[in-house]
């Protein structure tokens, strides 16, 4: 699947990958289960550590706003370096595959695409915080055509 693409089991199965690449022992199993989407890691001792989260991250309108939502559990960055102009500003343009934000989770840098053209009314998240799967990060006032 190309990278930036929001597929949910995509964002899933790197996000099990992160979590299992995390921990400091060995894991006695990992479950996936894409209805309803359920992630669930075993450690040794018996312990497990369940995480439930929606088929898809929510996409809402409300009064015409669509929300560019994040694909994984990271952290966000508004602009590619410190100090450097933010991917986007409210009342910026932006198109589809635009890039808008960026993750990082383990080192690894993921871009965050809009997935539709519109107008940036608000960035909900402020810049370097945790964000969850799923989460809200920027508001689009979506284009009609």
């Amino acid at each position: 699947m190309p990278e930036g693409n929001a597929d949910p089991l995509d964002a899933a199965v790197r996000s099990l990958a992160l979590l299992i690449g995390s921990t400091p022992g060995p894991v006695r199993r990992a479950r996936l289960q894409h209805g309803d989407l359920v992630v669930e890691v075993e450690w040794p001792d018996g312990a497990p550590l369940v995480a439930m989260v929606p088929a898809a991250p929510p996409v809402e309108a409300d009064a015409g706003l669509h929300y560019v939502c994040a694909p994984m559990v990271a952290t966000l960055y508004l602009a590619p370096s410190p100090g450097a102009d933010p991917f986007v500003r409210e009342g910026d343009q932006v198109v589809p595959g635009q890039q808008v934000a960026i993750l990082e989770a383990m080192k690894m840098m993921i871009p965050v695409e809009a997935d539709r053209a519109g107008e940036v009314v608000k960035v909900l998240v402020p810049n370097a915080t945790p964000v969850e799967y799923g989460e809200r990060l920027i508001a689009l006032a979506v284009s009609e055509g």
